[in-house]
């Protein structure tokens, strides 16, 4: 008779936090000899459209990776929804003999740890970026912090993605706490990306001779691309244009503000995209004005397309970007006022940028997926002797 293979358990709100951060995990997973189940919201559409939640439902597919419906809302004030995600996810882990699960998202590393520990199953949990970080609402702390502290306690591996978040980690009581500089980029990959800059502008409407400021990323307030719009409203110069690429309740947020500040022609809202690193490859700027970040992958990827890039300086930014080093870093509460006058020093001083874009390149070299393949390796691998003890 054949010997079923051990399991383990991915667990995340939404499948765009499985497919953007967690591919690199199930193939080293895959690669250990587990068998990888899954479990997230499959109906959530706030961040990926339908076409490509089912071209991902395909993926992990042709990857034998085993899915689960489990209908987490991504709201923590929506208790009803949120305990029958519980009661499914502790009904799967009845079920199922898994060696341990893996948590991500607020949401799913709450109901995910919780259900977890009453089936007595080992825990790990990825922080993306705690809500309670550095200059935070006083109202997150007061919530996520208490959370924290007490599913800490459960949890028997921690991984912080940014050193701010490692720091506080270590002073709460998670049996063991790591830091994973990310998910990884695949360095190979984007610098085999080749693009004719003239036709991809053509492409997306935007003129050859233009200064292109790009964004990626959900369209929300976090995210903070509204900063951008209205600098750009503020300056009315029709030379410079902005594209973002991703989707997000707010879209039409973002259009109407674009309109308002009558630069709708230069604000490009492109939705998802599979053709990101040629985006990047045909225009001049990164810009990345975000609220609240845990590490980017947005931002690691534009620096290793050779992007010269202008961040909000936050945590997890400031991870990647050091100020007038290899890139900018904009003060939040600035960001919308100082963006204009980075712009007019791109415009002057180029061969400054220029430094500022091949030192990020080379910065970013260690954050590669061999590199966090290995980290990954080596935690998994703790956890299951943990398992066999």
């Amino acid at each position: 008779m054949k010997e079923e293979r051990k399991k383990v358990f991915l667990v995340a709100s939404v499948p765009s936090m499985i497919g953007q951060f967690n591919m690199l995990n199930i193939q080293v997973l895959q690669e250990m000899g587990y068998q990888v189940e899954v479990g997230c919201n499959f109906l959530d559409r706030s961040i990926w459209g339908e076409k490509r939640v089912k071209e991902f439902e395909k993926e992990l597919e042709e990857k034998k990776v085993r899915k689960h419906q489990i209908d987490f809302s991504r709201k923590i004030k929506k208790i009803n929804e949120n305990w029958k995600a519980y009661q499914q996810l502790k009904e799967i882990l009845l079920k199922e003999d898994y060696k341990f699960i893996h948590c991500h998202t607020p949401i799913g590393g709450v109901i995910g740890r919780i259900a977890g520990h009453r089936e007595g199953i080992k825990i790990i949990y990825t922080a993306h970026g705690f809500h309670f970080y550095k200059g935070a609402p006083i109202q997150d702390w007061l919530l996520y912090y208490p959370v924290e502290m007490l599913l800490s306690k459960w949890t028997d591996i921690l991984i912080t993605i940014n050193q701010e978040d490692y720091q506080r980690a270590k002073k709460i009581y998670a049996k063991k706490v790591e830091y994973v500089p990310g998910v990884g980029i695949d360095l190979e990959k984007i610098e085999k990306v080749q693009v004719r800059r003239k036709e991809k502008r053509r492409e997306l409407g935007i003129p050859e001779e233009a200064i292109v400021m790009v964004s990626a990323g959900e369209l929300s307030k976090r995210k903070n691309h509204i900063a951008v719009i209205k600098a750009m409203g503020r300056k009315k110069e029709k030379k410079i244009y902005y594209v973002i690429c991703g989707q997000g309740t707010w879209e039409q947020k973002l259009k109407e503000t674009a309109k308002r500040e009558g630069i709708n022609e230069q604000v490009k809202i492109l939705g998802f995209r599979t053709d990101v690193i040629e985006i990047y490859k045909a225009s001049d700027i990164f810009v990345f004005p975000s609220k609240q970040e845990g590490l980017p992958v947005a931002l690691m990827e534009a620096m290793a397309a050779g992007l010269p890039c202008i961040v909000s300086d936050i945590r997890g930014n400031r991870d990647l970007i050091q100020n007038e080093i290899n890139g900018k870093c904009i003060p939040l509460k600035k960001f919308e006022r100082d963006l204009e006058i980075e712009l007019k020093d791109y415009i002057r001083n180029p061969r400054i940028w220029e430094n500022y874009a091949r030192l990020g390149k080379e910065a970013i070299k260690e954050k590669s997926w061999d590199h966090i393949l290995r980290k990954m390796d080596v935690i998994y691998r703790t956890i299951s002797d943990e398992e066999k003890e």
